[in-house]
């Protein structure tokens, strides 16, 4: 045992060595990148780390999802080395774009809490914040509409996305679920544990408020109250967890962009997201989506807005798997913009890993 625990003991050593000649040349890059606008963030190179991590990883060595875990790390560590990020997201603390944040980022940056999606956006376009983390879509619910509509008038690129399952918890500061007299929380949360919520308090009030952290804290101030929150809300604010993942749908799964100012490289496993109109007329939306056929794009998403300009007009966006920087890509977007109104490229961004 003894011998065992020496070599361990070498070995640590080594890693520790190497982590810090790691960071010797992570600030050596980072010196380079003064005075250019080569971001600090790049997610493609985090990617293709990645994915050569997972390639060399054998069945019988560390398990892959902890090393992959443990280079996140590394990366947020290095990021700021070179220069502490600035992050916005929808807040305030303990919301779930706030925990997708941390998980993205680390605890390596400054997080500033935005009252809006549209302060998420502002903050990166008045360059308040490097980076904003922003819902897009739910599992169980579909789209955020005001995270699409963002993007009509903004020059913010979406260079990464965040896939997190999202877990609901009813929370209290009373211990006993009978003397609950009134839940807060969102709305999407109320959408999400609807039948849990039937089954088990009927006839109790449902108030919705603007965020999930804010519904912790009204549960914190009254002592008949729950709220439906994340587990993190409950230690961040004192409370009784009363019962835990209460939504219906078990695979609860919420998506985030991470917007800013700069497209990413190609990785070889990469998503683009474009926003189009067009001209309203018998099999357009059809005609639409033959170039991506035709480049043998695969199409992972479809979505409508009304284009808030006209009466019955409707904005398309739509997400496919390929880059911007490819040449079929471009071929396709090229056609498609023939018969468009109107086409923007909202980002081309390495798609997420779970």
């Amino acid at each position: 045992m003894k011998e065992l625990r020496k070599k361990i003991d070498s070995i640590d050593k080594k890693i520790s060595r190497m982590l810090d000649e790691r960071a010797h040349l992570v600030r050596e890059i980072g010196r380079k990148k003064e005075g250019t606008k080569t971001p600090v963030y790049v997610p493609d190179r985090e990617r293709e780390i990645i994915e050569k991590l997972k390639s060399e990883t054998g069945n019988k060595g560390f398990p892959v999802e902890a090393k992959i875990n443990i280079f996140n790390e590394i990366f947020a560590a290095s990021r700021s080395l070179q220069r502490k990020l600035t992050i916005s997201y929808l807040g305030p603390e303990a919301t779930f774009t706030h925990l997708a944040a941390v998980k993205k980022f680390s605890d390596h940056c400054n997080y500033t809490s935005a009252i809006s999606i549209s302060r998420v956006f502002r903050d990166v376009e008045k360059k308040r914040s490097d980076y904003g983390v922003v819902p897009v879509e739910n599992s169980t619910e579909g789209i955020v509409s005001h995270t699409l509509d963002m993007f009509v008038d903004s020059d913010c690129k979406i260079c990464s996305e965040i896939i997190m399952e999202i877990s609901h918890y009813l929370i209290s500061a009373n211990k006993d679920k009978k003397n609950i007299k009134k839940i807060y929380s969102k709305d999407q949360a109320f959408a999400q544990c609807r039948k849990w919520l039937e089954e088990n308090f009927p006839g109790v009030e449902m108030i919705e408020v603007s965020s999930t952290a804010k519904a912790a804290g009204m549960a914190k101030k009254e002592k008949d109250s729950a709220a439906i929150a994340s587990h993190i809300a409950a230690k961040e604010y004192r409370l009784n967890i009363i019962a835990e993942k209460i939504e219906d749908i078990t695979e609860n799964v919420t998506r985030f962009f991470i917007i800013g100012r700069n497209t990413p490289g190609e990785t070889g496993c990469d998503k683009t997201t474009i926003m189009f109109s067009v001209k309203d007329r018998v099999g357009v939306l059809h005609d639409m989506l033959v170039p991506f056929k035709k480049h043998k794009l695969n199409l992972t998403k479809i979505e409508s807005r009304p284009s808030r300009t006209k009466a019955w007009e409707y904005l398309f966006f739509v997400d496919f798997m390929g880059h911007i920087n490819e040449k079929k890509v471009q071929s396709a977007l090229k056609e498609l913009q023939e018969s468009c109104m109107f086409l923007k490229v909202l980002g081309s961004y390495p798609v997420a890993q779970g």
